[in-house]
């Protein structure tokens, strides 16, 4: 990776689009070099999809929860988080250190759900308690890192050298 793949990726979670044009007019990087450093950052594996950002709150699922995980279990950790990550709603699931084995996170559509949900924790018999936090308002969340970046940052961090 250099500095121009660096600059390309920091203008797709600035201007939060993949557009070459967009990239191209943020970057002074001719367009038909972006197509190209695109390609190879799909195939490098560092992009990995041309998802559209939707507005969770726009579309229904407004209701977020944090859900702390201990768990006790013989077999393995990873059979424990695939157990849930099934559960409808967790989008997503982290592994963790220090009281809780797990952070989950749920994108529910209302109150109902979040008993749903609960219910579902509780149904794992390597889960041994939780402790659920309801989110209020999300302050910020930004699904593109590299937005909270300087592109000089960045640069210095990720340049092969």
């Amino acid at each position: 990776m250099d500095e121009r793949d660096v600059r390309i990726l920091k203008a797709i979670a600035d201007l939060e689009t993949g557009s070459p044009e967009r990239i191209s007019e943020r970057t002074e990087i001719p367009v038909s070099t972006v197509h190209y450093r695109l390609n190879n950052l799909r195939e490098a594996g560092v992009i990995t999809n041309d998802l559209y950002d939707i507005d969770l709150d726009a579309l229904g699922l407004g209701v977020t929860v944090l859900v702390e995980v201990l768990a006790d279990y013989a077999g393995e950790h990873a059979d424990v988080a695939s157990t849930i990550t099934e559960i409808e709603g967790v989008t997503t699931l982290l592994s963790t250190m220090g009281e809780t084995d797990f952070v989950a996170v749920a994108h529910l559509p209302d109150d109902k759900a979040v008993g749903r949900l609960l219910r579902e924790f509780e149904r794992i018999p390597a889960v041994e308690r939780t402790n659920s936090t309801y989110v209020i308002e999300t302050l910020y969340d930004d699904a593109r890192a590299l937005s909270s970046y300087s592109e000089e940052s960045l640069v210095d961090a990720l340049v092969d050298e």
